[in-house]
């Protein structure tokens, strides 16, 4: 199975060792070929470079590309800024990439409680792992 991990770049060093535990499970995982700027960089740097990523190498459309071919998606929903289980804009442009494609939804963790678009999750029925990748199949 190929699956993408995404999630809110703030947890880049997070986001690769899911990806390299699944690759030890045996799956073909993937984070975005943009991923290497935020390696190291503390979180007011991460947010400028996201903005310059999506303003000038459109980031949104390279995971599109990414995402063609590829079975699931692993939503790397941590903590931030105070709301847990945090799903941000782009993160949900990628579930809703990941559902028109057909592909599963696996959330790392429950679906967090933010208004206006916990309803758009929940609709495109995501299997939570509650942390346990071994839930996947």
């Amino acid at each position: 199975m190929r699956i993408g991990v995404v999630g809110s770049m703030q947890h880049i060093k997070k986001m690769m060792e899911l990806r390299d535990e699944l690759a030890k499970m045996g799956y073909d995982s993937f984070l975005t070929n943009l991923a290497g700027p935020f390696v190291g960089k503390s979180d007011e740097d991460k947010e400028k470079i996201k903005i310059q990523q999506k303003n000038n190498q459109d980031a949104i459309r390279e995971f599109w590309i990414l995402m063609q071919g590829a079975d699931a998606i692993l939503v790397a929903n941590f903590d931030k800024n105070g709301v847990r289980n945090y799903i941000g804009g782009n993160t949900l442009m990628e579930i809703g990439f990941a559902h028109v494609l057909n592909q599963k939804i696996f959330l790392l963790n429950p679906i967090p409680e933010i208004p206006y678009y916990k309803t758009e999750i929940e609709a495109v029925k995501p299997v939570i792992l509650n942390g346990d990748l071994t839930k996947i199949s």
